[in-house]
């Protein structure tokens, strides 16, 4: 038997730019309890591929694991904005680049146990070289790699974030199945 958890009451613990923080008291099995839940407005993420076969990525330092991450472009989704429109942003902010084409693939939750965020994966293709347009504070490094090679980075273990772990996986089957 599944008991799904009912909200008796909510509290707003930290609003910020990026997530919220809020304690929920929630009914359970043998009474009550409280789930602490990170508020995100989700993301969208691109495996943008290029003509040459190579997958175009981004390294920056990330402070929550403390070391440079080797990451698909993504970027957070504005209020009252669609991730599309999102992915498409946010390639040509982070890369340069801009796609011709950007085909959903999935929509993810990160991890059910403390986030509502949701990230959703696109495949860009036909992409079309420009300039960057970082933010303020971001010091990124754009690098493409053989998308083979990536997949076999991934598989090994040397490509570690999440979301374009998913990303690879799902190009590679999108690109097999083409």
């Amino acid at each position: 038997m599944i008991f799904e958890e009912k909200t008796l009451s909510s509290e707003r613990i930290y609003e910020g730019i990026i997530l919220n923080l809020r304690r929920d008291k929630v009914t359970v099995r043998n009474g009550t309890s409280y789930r602490e839940i990170v508020e995100h407005s989700g993301g969208a993420v691109a495996a943008a591929i290029n003509d040459e076969g190579k997958i175009v990525l981004v390294k920056q330092f990330r402070k929550p694991v403390d070391c440079v991450v080797l990451e698909a472009p993504a970027g957070k989704i504005e209020k009252g904005e669609d991730p599309a429109e999102t992915i498409y942003r946010e390639l040509k902010e982070e890369t340069g680049y801009t796609a011709d084409s950007m085909e959903f693939m999935t929509a993810i939750k990160t991890s059910v146990g403390y986030t509502d965020e949701t990230l959703y994966i696109y495949l860009a293709k036909g992409l079309v070289p420009g300039e960057t347009d970082f933010d303020e504070n971001e010091a990124i490094e754009v690098v493409e790699y053989d998308f083979e090679d990536a997949y076999s980075m991934v598989v090994k273990g040397e490509i570690r974030d999440a979301k374009t772990v998913v990303a690879i996986l799902l190009a590679k089957n999108h690109l097999q199945n083409q």
